[in-house]
């Protein structure tokens, strides 16, 4: 499109985003599976499904709103660690660029005079609160648990463990 606007770039960059994401928690969940750590590592394959529905979800309002959708290629992904607590910062930062990035696209509507995109963008505000509290607690029992790895265990499973079904607020999943 040569009248593609800010916003609808901007979203563009974020699907490849959301991918490439999706393809970190694959990483991530893929190493906690090979240490043997299967609360975590189901956690991270619940989370990389999450991120690819993510990506599915602002291509659905692309198609939904003419728009040109495309899947992108992702971007580099880091397979080896060091630590859990690696991991989880890892995923933190991450959770924290993506909100930074949703935050744009919201201004960036807003600027534009893109209502239907703002108005998109706002469940993912919501989203990524949720997601950077969730990884800023794991962070602080990782480095409380210190080298007792059953400690997180513990604590995913009994925490962390998804329940409550789908969010009936939440854009529909090509």
């Amino acid at each position: 499109m040569t009248d593609e606007s800010k916003f609808h770039a901007l979203l563009r960059d974020q699907v490849r985003s959301e991918f490439t994401a999706s393809q970190q928690y694959l990483a991530v969940a893929v190493w906690l599976d090979d240490a043997d750590l299967p609360q975590l590592a189901a956690h991270f394959y619940a989370q990389a499904l999450e991120e690819r529905n993510h990506a599915l979800m602002m291509v659905q309002y692309q198609m939904d709103n003419e728009l040109k959708a495309v899947v992108p290629p992702v971007g580099e992904v880091q397979n080896d660690f060091a630590s859990v607590e690696e991991v989880v910062s890892l995923a933190l930062t991450q959770e924290k660029q993506v909100t930074e990035q949703i935050t744009t696209l919201a201004r960036t509507a807003r600027d534009e005079g893109d209502y239907l995109g703002e108005q998109f963008v706002q469940w993912f505000l919501k989203e990524q609160v949720e997601e950077v509290a969730s990884m800023s607690t794991l962070l602080t029992i990782v480095r409380r648990a210190g080298d007792d790895l059953f400690h997180i265990e513990d604590f995913v499973a009994r925490e962390m463990a998804r329940g409550g079904g789908a969010d009936a607020t939440a854009p529909a999943v090509a």
